[in-house]
Protein backbone atom coordinates (compact mmCIF):
# COMPACT_ATOMS: atom_id res chain seq x y z
CA UNK A 1 0.00 0.00 0.00
CA UNK A 2 1.34 3.42 -0.94
CA UNK A 3 2.12 5.93 1.77
CA UNK A 4 -0.28 8.91 1.78
CA UNK A 5 1.13 12.17 0.45
CA UNK A 6 2.47 14.54 3.08
CA UNK A 7 0.32 17.66 3.42
CA UNK A 8 3.50 19.70 3.90
CA UNK A 9 6.64 19.89 1.81
CA UNK A 10 9.06 17.05 2.54
CA UNK A 11 12.85 17.48 2.60
CA UNK A 12 13.17 15.88 -0.85
CA UNK A 13 10.45 18.09 -2.28
CA UNK A 14 12.06 21.17 -0.75
CA UNK A 15 15.40 20.26 -2.33
CA UNK A 16 13.73 20.15 -5.76
CA UNK A 17 11.94 23.44 -5.09
CA UNK A 18 15.27 25.01 -4.09
CA UNK A 19 16.67 24.14 -7.53
CA UNK A 20 13.61 25.61 -9.23
CA UNK A 21 13.69 28.75 -7.08
CA UNK A 22 17.39 29.27 -7.85
CA UNK A 23 17.09 28.61 -11.59
CA UNK A 24 13.59 29.89 -12.29
CA UNK A 25 12.80 26.80 -14.31
CA UNK A 26 14.51 23.51 -15.13
CA UNK A 27 14.06 20.18 -16.85
CA UNK A 28 14.00 16.90 -14.94
CA UNK A 29 17.59 16.29 -16.05
CA UNK A 30 18.66 19.77 -14.86
CA UNK A 31 17.10 19.14 -11.44
CA UNK A 32 18.64 15.67 -11.16
CA UNK A 33 22.08 17.02 -12.12
CA UNK A 34 21.82 19.88 -9.61
CA UNK A 35 20.79 17.55 -6.80
CA UNK A 36 23.49 15.02 -7.70
CA UNK A 37 26.19 17.55 -6.84
CA UNK A 38 25.65 16.80 -3.15
CA UNK A 39 24.04 13.34 -3.26
CA UNK A 40 23.43 10.85 -6.06
CA UNK A 41 19.82 10.93 -7.20
CA UNK A 42 18.12 8.97 -9.98
CA UNK A 43 16.37 10.69 -12.86
CA UNK A 44 13.24 8.59 -12.26
CA UNK A 45 13.17 9.62 -8.59
CA UNK A 46 13.23 13.29 -9.57
CA UNK A 47 10.53 12.67 -12.17
CA UNK A 48 8.34 10.98 -9.54
CA UNK A 49 8.91 13.78 -7.04
CA UNK A 50 8.06 16.43 -9.62
CA UNK A 51 4.82 14.53 -10.27
CA UNK A 52 4.01 14.71 -6.57
CA UNK A 53 4.81 18.43 -6.49
CA UNK A 54 2.56 18.87 -9.54
CA UNK A 55 -0.33 17.08 -7.76
CA UNK A 56 0.21 19.35 -4.76
CA UNK A 57 0.03 22.36 -7.14
CA UNK A 58 3.50 23.47 -6.04
CA UNK A 59 5.00 23.30 -9.55
CA UNK A 60 3.78 23.63 -13.09
CA UNK A 61 5.37 22.71 -16.39
CA UNK A 62 5.50 23.49 -20.06
CA UNK A 63 6.67 21.21 -22.83
CA UNK A 64 9.69 22.13 -24.89
CA UNK A 65 10.19 19.50 -27.58
CA UNK A 66 10.27 16.21 -25.69
CA UNK A 67 11.35 17.80 -22.42
CA UNK A 68 9.13 19.05 -19.66
CA UNK A 69 10.32 22.30 -18.12
CA UNK A 70 9.19 22.84 -14.53
CA UNK A 71 8.89 25.96 -12.42
CA UNK A 72 7.76 26.55 -8.86
CA UNK A 73 4.25 27.97 -8.32
CA UNK A 74 4.98 28.90 -4.71
CA UNK A 75 7.62 31.08 -3.14
CA UNK A 76 10.09 30.14 -0.42
CA UNK A 77 8.12 32.40 1.91
CA UNK A 78 4.86 30.55 1.21
CA UNK A 79 6.52 27.19 1.90
CA UNK A 80 8.10 28.52 5.10
CA UNK A 81 4.74 29.84 6.26
CA UNK A 82 3.02 26.53 5.54
CA UNK A 83 5.74 24.58 7.38
CA UNK A 84 5.68 26.92 10.36
CA UNK A 85 1.87 26.81 10.55
CA UNK A 86 2.05 23.01 10.57
CA UNK A 87 4.75 23.08 13.26
CA UNK A 88 2.65 25.44 15.39
CA UNK A 89 -0.40 23.17 15.06
CA UNK A 90 1.47 19.94 15.79
CA UNK A 91 3.79 20.95 18.62
CA UNK A 92 2.89 24.36 20.03
CA UNK A 93 -0.90 24.36 20.48
CA UNK A 94 -1.24 26.75 17.53
CA UNK A 95 0.46 29.44 19.63
CA UNK A 96 3.25 31.63 18.23
CA UNK A 97 3.88 32.79 21.80
CA UNK A 98 4.55 29.22 23.00
CA UNK A 99 6.94 28.70 20.05
CA UNK A 100 8.78 31.98 20.72
CA UNK A 101 9.12 31.17 24.41
CA UNK A 102 10.46 27.71 23.55
CA UNK A 103 13.06 29.23 21.24
CA UNK A 104 14.18 31.81 23.79
CA UNK A 105 14.37 29.25 26.60
CA UNK A 106 16.11 26.49 24.66
CA UNK A 107 18.51 28.31 22.35
CA UNK A 108 21.53 30.37 23.23
CA UNK A 109 20.40 33.97 22.83
CA UNK A 110 22.46 36.60 24.56
CA UNK A 111 21.26 40.07 25.56
CA UNK A 112 22.23 41.63 22.23
CA UNK A 113 20.36 38.87 20.33
CA UNK A 114 17.26 39.57 22.43
CA UNK A 115 17.58 43.33 21.87
CA UNK A 116 17.79 42.82 18.10
CA UNK A 117 14.83 40.46 18.26
CA UNK A 118 12.78 43.02 20.22
CA UNK A 119 13.57 45.62 17.55
CA UNK A 120 12.54 43.26 14.75
CA UNK A 121 9.32 42.37 16.55
CA UNK A 122 8.49 46.06 17.02
CA UNK A 123 9.22 46.80 13.36
CA UNK A 124 7.11 43.83 12.20
CA UNK A 125 4.23 44.88 14.46
CA UNK A 126 4.38 48.42 13.12
CA UNK A 127 4.47 47.18 9.52
CA UNK A 128 1.56 44.84 10.19
CA UNK A 129 -0.56 47.63 11.71
CA UNK A 130 -0.05 49.72 8.55
CA UNK A 131 -1.23 47.02 6.17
Amino acid sequence: MARPASPTVTDAERAILEVLWDRGEASVRDVADALSVTKAVAYNTVLTMLGILLKKSLVEYRQEGRAFIYRACVSREEVRTQALDNLLRQFFDDSPEVLALHLVRNHALDASDLDRLRGKIAAAAQERSKG
